[in-house]
């Protein structure tokens, strides 16, 4: 079965700071974009990787990507307003022989090789949507629109999801065709809302997003460990 990863990287990340669009941020000197679609590249099991950008930057971010030299069939196309539109513009434009669909958040750049390929490997294996989770730490409260707490919830039953999310491409499509409007903040839950089975397997904590300052200063020490191990 041929696989294609899916990046939508059109989002502005404003809660990062003004500035240049959050995926061509800067970690270690490298955009996150390229270290995303880097690791999407090198992963065995992944033969296309497609880049939805912002409309204005679509050839830019093809000349970055060139310079970086990828190795891989890197394709990039013009994104829409919302992550969840990229996503379906995207897979629009996949080749007719892709059969699995992984679609990954530029804003994860540290994400392994190891867990793209895994989560890959589980939909070749037969899962219809496959997303990588984290068991929750904290305590959860559900609280009402007076800020009073109205239950503590279970969190043996909680999960935390990550990207890349797996999806055989017949089900993505159909989760994407039958979103009739409504608007979710990742593919697994416009799958749920299609009524596809979806399926958890374990995620890493280098899987994190990038969403604050801060999570930058935590990246650039995850890879600055990444250095001296290869060193």
């Amino acid at each position: 079965m041929r696989a294609a990863a899916i990046v939508p990287a059109a989002g502005r990340g404003e809660r990062l700071g003004p500035g240049v669009p959050k995926a061509l941020r800067l970690l270690g000197g490298v955009p996150l974009l390229v270290h995303a679609t880097r690791a999407l590249v090198r992963a065995r099991l992944v033969h296309l990787v497609v880049v939805a950008a912002p409309p204005s930057d679509v050839a830019s971010v093809r000349t970055l990507l060139a310079e970086h030299d990828l190795g891989k069939d890197v394709q990039v196309i013009a994104g829409g307003d919302t992550r969840q539109e990229s996503v379906r513009l995207a897979l629009v434009a996949l080749p007719e022989d892709v059969d699995v669909v992984l679609v990954h958040d530029a804003a994860r750049p540290l994400a392994p090789v190891e867990l793209i390929d895994a989560i890959a490997r589980a939909v070749r294996d037969g899962r219809a949507a496959v997303v990588p989770v984290l068991p929750v730490a904290d305590t959860v409260k559900e609280v009402d629109a007076a800020s009073r707490v109205t239950a503590t919830l279970d969190r043996t039953r909680l999960r935390t999801v990550q990207t890349p999310q797996g999806f055989l491409r017949s089900a993505l499509e159909r989760a994407h065709v039958g979103a009739d409007g409504a608007v979710h903040t990742d593919d697994a839950g416009l799958a749920e809302r299609a009524g596809i089975e979806v399926h958890v397997i374990a995620g890493t904590e280098d899987a994190f997003k990038i969403t604050r300052p801060l999570d930058l200063v935590v990246a650039e020490a995850v890879l600055a460990r990444r250095r001296s191990v290869r060193e």
